[in-house]
C-alpha cells in the first residue's frame, strides 16, 4: 500500500519559519486528523505538500512511491496520486465541472502513459454519473461552471466529487469544514465516508472537533508552533475539545506564533 512519509519538514513563509520539523506518515486506508490553533502551520503543511511556490522548504523530505515529491512540480505530484481539497476553492467561469474533471483525469492518464488518448466521452459520462450517484449529487451539478455562484457547501462537495473521479491514493483536506453549516458539513462528510476505504489515505486538517463527529479518524495529531507535539486515537480530539491547548503548551513548552 502507498504511503506519504513526511520527514523532518521545515518550511519558511515570507522568511519566517512556520514548520519546524514535521514528521508524519499517512498510509492508504487510514484517516488522520491534524488539529491545532490558528497560525501553527496546518495549512502551510497542506500547501507545501502540493508545491505552492510561496512556501520554501529549508530542510526535510516528503516521500511517496519511492520519490521525494518536493523535487516535483505540483501537477507531477497530482499525477502520482496526491490530492489537495482546498479550504477556499477557486471559481473557474466558463469551465463546467464535467469538463474540468475530464481534463484532470486525462492529464493523469497521459502522465502514466504518453500514448493514452484519454477516456472516451461515453465512458467518462458513465463514470461521472456513477460517482455522482454514489455521492447522492444531482446530475445537473456537472453542467455548472466550476465553483461559480456555488455556496460554501457546494464548493466542498465539488472537491469531494473530484476525489471520487480522480481516485487519488492520498488526499489532504485543508479545513474542509470551514464556512459550512451543520447540514452542509454532514453532507460533505457523508461523501468523504463513502469514498473511505483501503485504497484512500486521508489527512483531514481542522480546528474543531465537529467534523470528526462525522469523519471518525484512525489517528489524531496536534500541531503547536510548527511541530506535531501529540498523537493519539480519535478520543484525543474529544480531550482537546474539552481541555483546550493549554495542557499541551505546558507539556511541550511550545510558544505560539
Amino acid at each position: 500500500m502507498s504511503e506519504l512519509d513526511i520527514c523532518n519538514l521545515h518550511v519558511n513563509v515570507e522568511n519566517r519559519a512556520v514548520l519546524k520539523g514535521v514528521n508524519l506518515t499517512v498510509r492508504q486506508g487510514e484517516v488522520h486528523a491534524l488539529m491545532g490553533p490558528n497560525g501553527t502551520g496546518k495549512s502551510t503543511l497542506a500547501y507545501t505538500l502540493m508545491g505552492h511556490p510561496n512556501y520554501k522548504v529549508t530542510e526535510g523530505e516528503v516521500w511517496f512511491k519511492g520519490r521525494n515529491i518536493l523535487e516535483l512540480e505540483p501537477d507531477q505530484r497530482a499525477h502520482l496520486g496526491v490530492f489537495l481539497a482546498f479550504q477556499y476553492p477557486v471559481a473557474i467561469p466558463g469551465v463546467t465541472v464535467a469538463n474540468f474533471l475530464r481534463s484532470a483525469l486525462n492529464a493523469r492518464r497521459r502522465a502514466a502513459n504518453a500514448e493514452d488518448k484519454g477516456m472516451p466521452i461515453p465512458e467518462f459520462r458513465k463514470m461521472l454519473k456513477e460517482r455522482m450517484e454514489l455521492l447522492k449529487m444531482d446530475h445537473a451539478f456537472a453542467g455548472r461552471y466550476l465553483n461559480e455562484g456555488f455556496s460554501g457547501g457546494e464548493k466542498k462537495r465539488a472537491e469531494v466529487l473530484q476525489m471520487a473521479a480522480l481516485q487519488p491514493e492520498i488526499a489532504v483536506m485543508d479545513e474542509t469544514d470551514s464556512g459550512l453549516d451543520i447540514d452542509a458539513l454532514r453532507i460533505v462528510s457523508e461523501g468523504v465516508n463513502t469514498l473511505r476505504g483501503p485504497h484512500l489515505g486521508v489527512l483531514v486538517i481542522t480546528h474543531y472537533q465537529r467534523i470528526l463527529n462525522y469523519i471518525r479518524p484512525d489517528f489524531v495529531h496536534i500541531m503547536l508552533d510548527g511541530r506535531i507535539v501529540e498523537t493519539g486515537e480519535a478520543d484525543l480530539a474529544l480531550h482537546l475539545e474539552e481541555h483546550g491547548y493549554d495542557w499541551l503548551r505546558e507539556k511541550n513548552g511550545a510558544v505560539m506564533a
